[in-house]
């Protein structure tokens, strides 16, 4: 099940935590559609023979896009890859952007699925996150977003310090009465470089409390799975047959290729970026270079990188996979490495699969690290 994925670099303005690559400024979009467009015949044969199951747009901002413009990128790519018929199309889309005709528009050119970053449903949120849309524009546009699709997720920030426990339980509900598929919900992480990195070593505004993304957390799984969603990885909860095909490629460990500026690129035996940097891209692509590093995966890191995916799923880690991917040597170094933490009750073992409890899912990234085999 090989996926697309689309970056596009722009944005209305600078969200304080975010450290995607995006640019303010539109003086450049014209560029990098012709780029884009270049990028993709000369990556035609990255997937060699396999069928795209999954599209994604994702950036940035891709909902700034005009609807000719994305009509554009989905004819060339139906005609340079081979596109399943029923493929997942996914657009990223900002609550302000939405409007009955982009609506009806991106519905026309074969997108069928639908991301929203609403983030939180509180005015005083979104202004300390400094996000492009109001509370109000959350509310309208996603009842508006209702009529034109059947499959749309929304995006989610607890760990805020603006948020209390009753707010993010408020955010949740909304979420739920609202008949809302999917769910991505994502503890606020301080990134280097971003404003609110700045903001906080500056001391000008708090920082983050573990304590406080902890329980906001199990609050999160609790309220979901009461509610009939399955909670399928760590971030995303989705109702029966609403899961993401395109993030599940990912957790799978399905080939996908990265299309545009910092985008990424999977084919299980290596990984390639390209540069984030719009100029630098549309300079290669103009000259039919194509702007990525890549880096040759040894077989540890493609065993490191299956159990960092795996274990954020529901399935968790299959043993048998390991064994028939990486030998009997792993299988066992895997399950003795994890007889710690199913002593701990942090992670259970399901058959030949090795599973996160509720408590263990805190843990998740630091108990993937320590299953990790040695260079």
């Amino acid at each position: 099940m090989a996926g697309i994925y689309i970056h596009i670099p722009f944005c209305k303005k600078a969200c304080h935590y975010c450290n995607f690559h995006f640019s303010t400024s539109l003086g450049l979009k014209n560029d990098f559609l012709n780029a884009l467009l270049k990028e993709m015949e000369l990556q035609k044969s990255y997937l060699a023979d396999e069928t795209v199951k999954s599209i994604y747009l994702g950036g940035g901002t891709p909902s700034l896009l005009e609807s000719n413009e994305c009509f554009a990128i989905l004819e060339q790519l139906k005609n340079t890859y081979d596109i399943s018929g029923d493929a997942e199309i996914t657009l990223e889309a900002n609550p302000d952007d939405l409007n009955d005709i982009k609506l009806r528009h991106w519905k026309e050119s074969g997108i069928n699925r639908l991301s929203i970053g609403v983030q939180s449903f509180f005015e005083e949120d979104l202004t300390w996150m400094n996000r492009a849309h109001t509370a109000t524009q959350s509310h309208h546009n996603l009842a508006m977003a209702k009529k034109y699709f059947d499959n749309i997720t929304i995006d989610l920030i607890y760990g805020t310090p603006t948020l209390t426990d009753k707010k993010w339980e408020e955010n949740i509900n909304r979420a739920i009465q609202l008949e809302i598929p999917h769910l991505s919900c994502y503890a606020l992480t301080v990134e280097p470089k971003t404003v609110l990195h700045t903001l906080i070593e500056k001391n000008k505004i708090a920082n983050i409390d573990a304590g406080d993304q902890a329980r906001q957390f199990l609050i999160l799984m609790e309220l979901m799975v009461r509610n009939g969603y399955e909670h399928y990885e760590i971030s995303n909860f989705a109702l029966p047959g609403k899961r993401s095909r395109h993030n599940s490629s990912y957790w799978q460990g399905a080939s996908y290729l990265g299309l545009g500026p910092s985008a990424h690129s999977f084919n299980k035996k290596s990984r390639q970026w390209n540069v984030s940097n719009n100029a630098l891209y549309i300079q290669s692509l103009q000259k039919n270079q194509l702007p990525f590093e890549l880096e040759i995966l040894t077989t540890i890191q493609q065993m490191n990188e299956y159990v960092m995916t795996s274990l954020r799923t529901r399935e968790g880690i299959d043993l048998m996979y390991v064994f028939n991917q990486f030998g009997d040597k792993e299988r066992l170094r895997l399950e003795h490495s994890a007889k710690t933490f199913i002593d701990r009750e942090l992670v259970c073992q399901k058959e030949n699969n090795l599973v996160l409890t509720t408590n263990g899912k805190l843990f998740a990234d630091g108990i993937a690290a320590d299953l990790f085999g040695e260079y």
